[in-house]
């Protein structure tokens, strides 16, 4: 019965142990699918805040790089508030500089305007009377913007330049003409002895020996200038020249420089003629690099300011080129079409000697090359590599004028007071006004 009873009691134990390793295996399963469960949950709550991580990176980098927009934006808006500030400070102030120099003008013109007793006032009938009612025997030649007429007035010879009633803008460059050379007196330009302004006529002295132009290609038998007088020409077209760069109070651009616009008189000193085609430039950018844009090209092609040709940008400098231009020929008595070209090609080849005029038989090569390479300078293509007038060229035309009087010319041709033929120096007259 003990037996039995204690194996009855082992059998319940083993079985309350069979349950409970059941339970507990059962809960082991639990526990670890429930591990398993949490596993997975912590997983995906890492990648979920992995996720958000991301997500708030980007979200910060878009803010910041929308910031940096707003910023930049913001920056901008300044940028362009503070240009438009600046601009319209710079347009007030050019409109001031404007007024200013209107008024300066005005004051200037005013001054003109009651200055009459510089030059004489004609009238029609003086005018008519002294040309014979502008008779074809007395026609020297057609300008570009009118006829001119030779004859005498005060019982001195002149030229008459008159405005064609339908000449372009004619009125106007005859009203600049009048208002300018009226103030101009200088030893080295064409002088305006009168006008009659209500019939649009000029009364200019009379050039003798016409132009330069007519003297370096011998037109009318003309004996040749020496290299004394080409010297003396060069420096005083330089000084004329000048003196126009330095008026006051606006420097004046002559526009149309070229040896048919160069006249001589009697005593064959040389005058820079036909300004009426300059205009006046604004003292505000009178220096190095004075430019003012126009409306429109004028002058000879040959003898402008390639940057004037393509922009339509006027400076003193425009001048120079032109300048360089005529001294050319007044070294090779030659065409002006690729003219550099011509010289600098023979300076390179070391025949410059062969380009000079062959009617002067006692050139000082040295110095005419020295001239032909000041004058190459002053042709560049580019404005701001050409010299200065004033400070460059001019003291190397002085020092050749200089050596022209030190050697003085033995021919007396020119010496005795030798004039061309007045009907052909008065044909060469007219070309002033084309």
């Amino acid at each position: 019965d003990d037996v039995a009873a204690e194996m009855r009691r082992l059998k319940l134990e083993l079985k309350q142990t069979m349950e409970m390793y059941s339970t507990a295996c059962k809960e082991a399963l639990t526990a670890q699918q429930m591990a398993m469960e949490l596993q997975r949950w912590k997983t995906e709550e890492q990648r979920r805040l992995e996720d958000a991580r991301f997500a708030e990176e980007a979200a910060l980098a878009l803010a910041e790089k929308e910031k940096a927009k707003s910023r930049a934006a913001l920056e901008h808006a300044e940028a362009a508030q503070r240009l438009a500030e600046l601009e319209s400070q710079k347009r007030i102030n050019a409109e001031m500089k404007a007024l200013k120099e209107a008024e300066e003008r005005n004051k200037v013109l005013n001054k003109l305007s009651n200055s009459d007793f510089r030059y004489r006032r004609y009238s029609i009938e003086e005018i008519e009377t002294a040309t014979d009612y502008f008779a074809q025997a007395n026609k020297i030649g057609e300008g570009g913007y009118g006829p001119v007429y030779k004859c005498y007035m005060d019982h001195t010879p002149v030229a008459v330049k008159v405005l064609r009633p339908d000449a372009a803008h004619g009125r106007q460059q005859f009203q600049q003409e009048v208002e300018v050379l009226n103030c101009i007196r200088h030893p080295h330009m064409v002088l305006l002895l009168g006008a009659c302004p209500e019939y649009g006529c000029l009364v200019y002295e009379f050039m003798s020996n016409g132009s330069l132009e007519d003297l370096l290609f011998q037109r009318g038998k003309t004996p040749p200038l020496s290299w004394q007088q080409r010297f003396r020409i060069a420096a005083e077209i330089g000084a004329g020249l000048l003196f126009l760069h330095q008026s006051k109070p606006e420097p004046i651009v002559h526009r149309d420089l070229k040896p048919a616009n160069i006249l001589l008189d009697r005593n064959f000193v040389s005058k820079i003629s036909d300004v009426g085609l300059a205009r006046l430039v604004p003292p505000s950018v009178a220096d190095s690099v004075t430019q003012y844009r126009m409306t429109s090209t004028a002058g000879t092609f040959c003898y402008i300011d390639p940057e004037y040709q393509q922009t339509g940008m006027l400076g003193i400098k425009s001048d120079v080129y032109s300048l360089g231009i005529i001294f050319l020929q007044i070294l090779t008595a030659k065409p002006p079409m690729g003219l550099t070209h011509h010289v600098e090609r023979a300076i390179e080849k070391g025949t410059f000697n062969d380009m000079l005029d062959s009617s002067v038989p006692d050139w000082p090569l040295d110095e005419a090359l020295n001239l032909a390479k000041l004058s190459l300078k002053c042709s560049e293509l580019r404005r701001k590599d050409r010299p200065d007038l004033s400070k460059v060229i001019m003291p190397e035309l002085e020092r050749l004028r200089t050596l022209g009087e030190e050697n003085p010319c033995q021919s007396a041709l020119y010496s005795s007071g030798y004039s061309t033929n007045h009907s052909q120096a008065s044909v060469s007259q007219a070309s002033q006004h084309e």
